[in-house]
C-alpha cells in the first residue's frame, strides 16, 4: 500500500508571517512542542522557514552557555536550551534589544524543500533523510499555498503501522 503525503500530513499547521518578529517568535517557540515555523505570506504561500537553531545563531558566540530570555523585560520566559556565550564578546541585553525587534524575513530560510500532497512515502523519506540538509519538517503545497506539513514523526509512525499490518497485528 502506497502512502502519500496528503495521509501522513498535519493540516492545522501553525506559521509565522515574514513581518513577525524575533522576539515574537522565540515566544512561541519557547511554548511550542516543535523546532520550527514554516513563514506564510498573506495569500498562504510558504516563503521560508524558521527555526530554533535560526533564531538562536543570533546569539550565539563561544566558551560560556546562557539559557536565552525571551521577549523583551521583564524576562519571563526562556527557551529550553543553552548556546555557547562568550562574556567578552557579548553584552546579551544589547544584543537582544538588537535583534528582538527583526523581522523573521531577515533570518529565516528561503531555499525551503516542500512536497506537493500526492508525494508517496519514498519521496518523503528520501527528503527527510537526505545528507544535504538536515529537515525534521516538509511542509506540504498545493496550488502555491500551504495545506499540510509532515513531521519525521509522522513518517515513523506510519512505517510503524505499515509494519505491524504486514506482520498481521
Amino acid at each position: 500500500m502506497d502512502i502519500s503525503a496528503r495521509e501522513l500530513m498535519t493540516t492545522d499547521v501553525k506559521t509565522v508571517a515574514p513581518d513577525d518578529d524575533v522576539s515574537e517568535v522565540l515566544g512561541r517557540l519557547a511554548r511550542a512542542d516543535f523546532n520550527g515555523f514554516p513563514v506564510v505570506d498573506e495569500g498562504g504561500a510558504v516563503v521560508g522557514i524558521v527555526t530554533q537553531h535560526d533564531l538562536v545563531e543570533l546569539f550565539q558566540t563561544k566558551e560560556r552557555t546562557l539559557w536565552i530570555p525571551v521577549g523583551l523585560p521583564p524576562f519571563t520566559e526562556t527557551l529550553t536550551y543553552a548556546v555557547d556565550v562568550s562574556w567578552d564578546d557579548l553584552d546579551l541585553g544589547v544584543d537582544l534589544a538588537k535583534n528582538a525587534d527583526r523581522p523573521i524575513s531577515e533570518v529565516m530560510t528561503t531555499d525551503v524543500v516542500t512536497v506537493g500532497p500526492d508525494a508517496d512515502l519514498d519521496t518523503v523519506l528520501d527528503l527527510l533523510s537526505g545528507d544535504d540538509r538536515d529537515i525534521n519538517r516538509l511542509p506540504v503545497v498545493e496550488d502555491g499555498r500551504l495545506v499540510g506539513i509532515v513531521a519525521r514523526q509522522d513518517v515513523v509512525r506510519a512505517v510503524r503501522d505499515l509494519r505491524r499490518d504486514a506482520d498481521g497485528r
